[in-house]
């Protein structure tokens, strides 16, 4: 069952915009910041609440940073993804993962579950901020 959506206003609009215009995952806060720099008379709490409005209509990605901050990106509704996202710099790449989906599926049933629902994001480096602000790897001791 989905939620009913809830009514197109320009603050939602200029957050939907926002949000696609941004690569990566991005914090109420920064989206915020860079609405108002372009202009926008938005305020901070209708910028949360357009987010949580549109992450759970599908139309946002959420998740939380190593920080326990919430961070958002536009996303395809109805598209059941995972990400591999850059600790550093933020780059997210949408990955296929049918193994993780065989694994959710199969628990569930041998524990007597239906109609499993999982999250799955891999954070780590990206291959540019692995060569420019990271240290080599140690060897393998």
């Amino acid at each position: 069952m989905t939620a009913p959506r809830k009514r197109n206003t320009w603050q939602r609009e200029a957050v939907r915009t926002a949000l696609a215009d941004d690569d990566g995952f991005v914090s109420a806060q920064r989206l915020h910041a860079t609405l108002r720099m372009s202009g926008s008379p938005i305020g901070l709490a209708t910028v949360y609440r357009a987010l949580a409005d549109l992450a759970v209509e599908g139309e946002a990605d959420s998740l939380q940073s190593l920080d326990g901050e919430s961070l958002y990106r536009a996303c395809t509704p109805g598209q059941h993804h995972h990400h591999l996202i850059c600790r550093n710099c933020g780059l997210t790449v949408e990955i296929e993962a049918d193994a993780v989906e065989r694994w959710a599926q199969s628990v569930a049933i041998e524990h007597g579950f239906t109609q499993p629902n999982h999250v799955v994001d891999v954070f780590g480096l990206c291959a540019e901020c692995s060569v420019t602000n990271w240290p080599e790897p140690r060897p393998p001791v």
